[in-house]
């Protein structure tokens, strides 16, 4: 089971991956420019860091041996802008990627 929090409002995602899927949530989009220009929504870009919230327990192989993920819940990655599914629980996205989709974990 994954907590999801965005601002100040908390929403408890009843969400357990599959196989090696990662349920992951976008950084919000930068709001202006540099130059102090205000973005409407139309034109902001998709942003390709994620906080992971829930992962699946492995890829099984062929031998029947589950493979366990190499990301956690609370950890941050850098996904492709335009890869996963992306769905809404109560006014809060999520992305559902494999792991494989994942192009590197972010270390602080």
């Amino acid at each position: 089971m994954a907590t999801a929090t965005k601002s100040d409002s908390t929403t408890n995602l009843k969400l357990k991956p599959l196989a090696d899927r990662v349920v992951c949530q976008r950084d919000e989009a930068d709001e202006t420019t540099a130059g102090g220009i205000v973005l409407p929504d139309s034109a902001k870009e998709k942003v390709n860091r994620a906080r992971v919230i829930a992962v699946g327990p492995g890829k099984r192989d062929d031998n029947g041996t589950v493979h366990p993920l190499s990301v956690r819940p609370g950890d941050h990655v850098l996904l492709n802008k335009y890869g996963g599914d992306e769905f809404e629980v109560d006014a809060l996205k999520y992305t559902i990627v494999k792991e494989s989709d994942i192009l590197a974990v972010i270390e602080n």
